[in-house]
């Protein structure tokens, strides 16, 4: 799953991805929680042009009566996003990118969790596949995302049996237009390689959705041992 991540990247850095943040303010999220707002790209509505923007973390769908909901939806499977009533419609027509460079897994030691932080070996930032919805009532609009995952690689595997789908480069724009095509679609919802990440004990003060600041990105040697 992805319960927590980073985005620390400067717009330079994302422009590399989308060139869209020249003109975006951006300061280093090192405990990204759900119902966050998020940074993300998607296609400008009626067009196939990206744009950058603002997502509340936590899918909440166009028919729930209670934004609450979205605290339960802040992943989708891959594998069944496609039919499940939550997912299904923003699945079907609302695919967007989440930036990222880094994700928080826990791995029981003891009495405690330690936390460990896994990104791209190369410390670029990099797109989570995610799906958009838009809930308005009673004036109140709100756009909301999920984080899409998937079987864990060997890299994860030790902390999770699941998590999120971390985009290719050349997967991006296809998952972006893809929507109603299925096949596509499930084409860029792969698990990437577990050599290509790595995997660092971090600063347990992450365990604390209030912590926000650089410590929460600070390696814990010792803890390697779990391993």
């Amino acid at each position: 799953m992805c319960g927590r991540f980073t985005l620390t990247a400067t717009p330079e850095a994302l422009n590399q991805l989308f060139p869209l943040f020249d003109n975006i303010e951006l300061e280093p999220q090192y405990n990204i929680a759900p119902t966050n707002n998020v940074l993300a790209v998607r296609l400008k509505l009626g067009t196939d042009q990206p744009e950058a923007v603002r997502l509340r973390w936590g899918l909440i769908p166009s028919w729930a009566d209670d934004i609450k909901i979205g605290y339960k939806l802040i992943n989708a499977r891959a594998e069944t996003a496609r039919t499940k009533p939550s997912f299904r419609s923003a699945f079907k027509h609302r695919h967007c990118l989440v930036l990222a460079d880094g994700f928080y897994e826990w791995k029981k030691a003891g009495k405690t969790k330690q936390p460990f932080h896994i990104r791209l070996r190369d410390g670029r930032p990099f797109a989570f596949a995610g799906l958009w919805e838009t809930w308005d009532h009673d004036g109140q609009a709100i756009e909301s995302c999920t984080i899409l995952t998937t079987e864990s690689n060997e890299a994860v595997r030790p902390l999770h049996e699941r998590m999120p789908v971390i985009l290719e480069p050349k997967n991006l724009q296809k998952w972006l237009v893809a929507n109603d095509d299925q096949q596509t679609a499930e084409s860029c919802l792969t698990a990437i390689a577990g050599e290509r990440l790595a995997v660092v004990a971090v600063n347990p003060v992450v365990n604390n959705v209030k912590n926000k600041g650089p410590e929460c990105l600070t390696p814990v040697a010792t803890a390697r041992a779990l391993f």
